[in-house]
């Protein structure tokens, strides 16, 4: 199942609009090139044939993630524990310098670039899931396991 906070919900129903919206003017691409002549050697058909079935299964994708994501109440979290939507302060062990993480649902264009965003499911995203400020969490990371002290939750 797919946990995403309120903001990350209406991002996504932001973009499906956006997609939705979009149908006509993909159709009518694909009217004005069909009336160029001859399909088989027709690439600004083909070209709009492929966004189309590029944006449909977007639209697909979008409308079953809203469907059975769960969308989580950040207001009623326990404070001082990370869950999604927590922005993390994370020190690695033995080194001075303090990052910022932010757990979410699904990776999005952060307009932050304080922020690096990740998300529950990775090994980054899952070991301070539910921590308090600290303790000390182990990442498997591919060049092995590192440690992080939780600095702090804003």
């Amino acid at each position: 199942m797919d946990v995403i906070t309120q903001s990350e919900k209406d991002k996504i129903q932001a973009r499906l609009r956006d997609l939705v919206f979009n149908r006509p003017v993909i159709t009518a691409r694909i009217g004005e090139a069909r009336a160029l002549g001859d399909l088989k050697e027709n690439a600004e058909y083909h070209a709009a044939r492929e966004q189309q079935g590029l944006e449909e299964a977007e639209i697909r994708r979008l409308e079953e993630r809203i469907r059975t994501a769960q969308v989580v109440n950040e207001s009623t979290q326990a404070t001082g524990v990370v869950f999604i939507g927590s922005t993390v302060q994370l020190r690695e062990v033995g080194d001075d310098e303090i990052e910022l993480y932010r757990l979410v649902g699904e990776a999005t264009d952060s307009s932050d670039p304080e922020v690096v965003e990740v998300t529950a499911s990775s090994p980054m995203g899952d070991a301070p899931m539910k921590a308090r400020v600290g303790e000390i969490v182990r990442v498997k990371a591919p060049r092995g396991i590192k440690e992080f002290e939780i600095v702090g939750i804003i």
